[in-house]
């Protein structure tokens, strides 16, 4: 998806992956922003794309690893960053000198005139993966020597939406019984800092997988009316049973920031051009609505 979202911003500005919307307060205005991933061939440069990302007013991008280029073009720009950390090296931050060495690096040395908003430790890490064990240490450790450096950015991870289980409706759900002893010190980390926990939701894989019970036009936002549950969107369900399930482990007032979403235009069921058009527009109008979610209404 990062050379679609790069194609797309040329493009039409409708077709992008979605990075946050927060709409906390009504004095709080929505944020949208773009994923940058850098896989792929024959990609613009990438002072090219800062450019682009000043020219069109985006405020917030996300960059899955630290890249000091990117960085360099983001001095001056106002644009909010939201940085991964390399996964391979997330082990190695389990270490406090390790962390403040490469908070120092990529942070510190540039946060006079770069608006580091959050730092992702982790994305998509689910509690059986070989790197599960090392992210809270390494949050906390980055955390660490972030305040430590005197500067406001929070450190989070990113999961997916396969951690939340019994999701229908979404009042129901919980996080798994494998999920809850990784995701609950991690959620007490947030909870402590007032950091959010971002979450990656994609709608298109709850259709694809379940074109049974779910309708195209509830996945695109083009259902007319509410389900019998209150709900005019697949979206808005999915991110009302992630704050269900933080609810019940006992943080009910955690913020969760979307990190990433999107709809493929090819290579699957409903994966067309169209839809992801129409995708990508309701989503970001829903988005500036400000309106929230029936869990959540006039809040992310």
């Amino acid at each position: 998806m990062s050379v679609s979202a790069i194609l797309l911003l040329v493009g039409i500005l409708s077709s992008i992956e979605v990075l946050e919307f927060t709409a906390a307060a009504p004095l709080v205005a929505p944020i949208v922003g773009i994923c940058y991933g850098i896989n792929g061939n024959n990609l613009p440069s990438k002072q090219e794309v800062v450019d682009m990302f000043k020219s069109r007013g985006i405020p917030r991008m996300r960059i899955y690893s630290p890249d000091e280029e990117i960085i360099q073009a983001l001095r001056g720009s106002r644009i909010e960053l939201v940085m991964d950390v390399a996964g391979d090296t997330i082990q190695s931050l389990t270490d406090p000198n390790v962390a403040a060495d490469w908070v120092h690096r990529y942070i510190t040395s540039y946060s006079q005139d770069v608006n580091f908003k959050y730092i992702v430790v982790g994305n998509e890490v689910h509690p059986n993966y070989d790197l599960a064990p090392y992210i809270l240490p390494a949050m906390t450790n980055i955390q660490n020597a972030i305040s430590s450096a005197n500067l406001v950015t929070k450190v989070s991870t990113a999961i997916d939406t396969t951690l939340v289980t019994n999701s229908y409706p979404p009042n129901n759900s919980v996080f798994t019984a494998d999920a809850s002893p990784y995701i609950g010190p991690i959620i007490n980390f947030l909870v402590k800092n007032e950091a959010p926990l971002l979450a990656n939701l994609y709608p298109y894989f709850a259709y694809v997988n379940n074109q049974k019970d779910i309708d195209l036009h509830y996945a695109l936002f083009t259902q007319q009316g509410t389900n019998d549950i209150g709900y005019q969107n697949l979206f808005d369900a999915m991110l009302d049973s992630i704050y269900a399930a933080l609810e019940k482990i006992g943080a009910p007032n955690l913020e969760v920031v979307v990190s990433e979403s999107g709809w493929p235009s090819a290579g699957g069921d409903g994966a067309l051009v169209d839809n992801a058009h129409v995708y990508y527009f309701r989503l970001i109008k829903h988005a500036y609505s400000g309106s929230g979610t029936p869990k959540r209404p006039g809040r992310p």
